[in-house]
């Protein structure tokens, strides 16, 4: 029997190419060209000797030796950088502030941040939580070292790691989406989030009002516990009291949005860098975007 060597780039472009969608994308990501991506995976092929996407057009999809292979390939992938990440882990040490929405802070990176600590557990994390737009000012002045937020239409610069669905939400038992006009809870102006609300609601020629607006998310979920308001979320902060709304409610759909990870120039410190690898790997594991069965475009 001979004996097969995978290459680990080779299996992180695999990954980021089904969680994406899209070998630009996954060159953007990893740095990399779209010649070299497409030629990893076909060299992925080759070593393996199955055949892994379905060829035919400019779409292509896992066959189930992929899907088999895309399995380990996460497995693999991630005891890899468990290994490197505990190789080095005793010997880092230093602060890092991370800024984040509160609505991230609460529902995606608690898991995320316990498992970091026992990774490095001379590394002190301080959570710095304001709404998206000041951190990216924050971050390029170097006030916080790494930043996740939600992408804005004027942001430039930061690495997509994740995409998060927008969904109508409101108490389980409110009726408030019933109301005309529809009473809403939302952030700030200048938050997409709100953006999408309300468009999604003039396109649909659908009157509403504003009932609540907070900076906070713990303000919106108030505001839809109480039966007050419809609020919009992302699927991530769907908590136990509250259902989802959607067509079969009178509601308009509502895209994703796309979460953005800053390093600022100043963060040098390998306890910066450590954190910020660590958010970017393990954010796009749970980045439910990309699955087995999700067409992947060669562009």
């Amino acid at each position: 029997m001979n004996l097969i060597s995978l290459d680990i780039r080779m299996l992180r472009s695999l990954i980021s190419v089904v969680e994406t969608g899209s070998i630009t994308e996954t060159a953007r990501r990893l740095g990399r060209t779209q010649p070299a991506i497409t030629l990893q995976l076909q060299r992925l092929e080759e070593l393996t000797g199955k055949q892994l996407f379905l060829h035919g057009g400019r779409r292509l999809a896992l066959t189930e030796d992929g899907g088999i292979v895309l399995t380990y390939a996460r497995s693999i992938l991630r005891l890899h950088d468990e290994l490197i990440s505990q190789l080095a882990s005793q010997e880092i040490e230093g602060q890092v502030v991370l800024g984040t929405p509160d609505l991230y802070a609460a529902f995606m990176l608690p898991s995320i941040l316990s498992v970091f600590r026992k990774s490095f557990p001379r590394i002190q994390v301080e959570l710095n939580c304001a709404l998206s737009t000041p951190l990216v000012g924050l971050v390029k002045r170097s006030e916080v070292d790494i930043a996740l937020v939600t992408r804005m239409n004027d942001f430039t610069g930061g690495q997509v790691v994740r995409r998060e669905q927008l969904v109508w939400m409101t108490g389980e038992q409110s009726a408030a989406h019933q109301e005309h006009p529809i009473p809403l809870a939302l952030l700030p102006q200048g938050n997409i989030y709100r953006d999408h609300a309300i468009a999604a609601l003039e396109a649909a020629n659908l009157r509403w009002r504003i009932a609540c607006q907070s900076e906070s998310v713990g303000g919106l979920q108030a505001a839809a516990f109480a039966g007050m308001a419809v609020t919009v979320l992302g699927r991530s902060a769907l908590v136990a009291g509250m259902r989802e709304l959607g067509s079969a409610d009178g509601l308009p759909p509502l895209p994703q949005v796309e979460l953005l990870l800053y390093k600022s120039s100043g963060a040098t410190s390998k306890a910066a860098t450590a954190l910020h690898d660590y958010l970017a790997h393990y954010l796009r594991l749970g980045d439910q975007h990309g699955e087995t069965g999700v067409p992947i475009e060669m562009a």
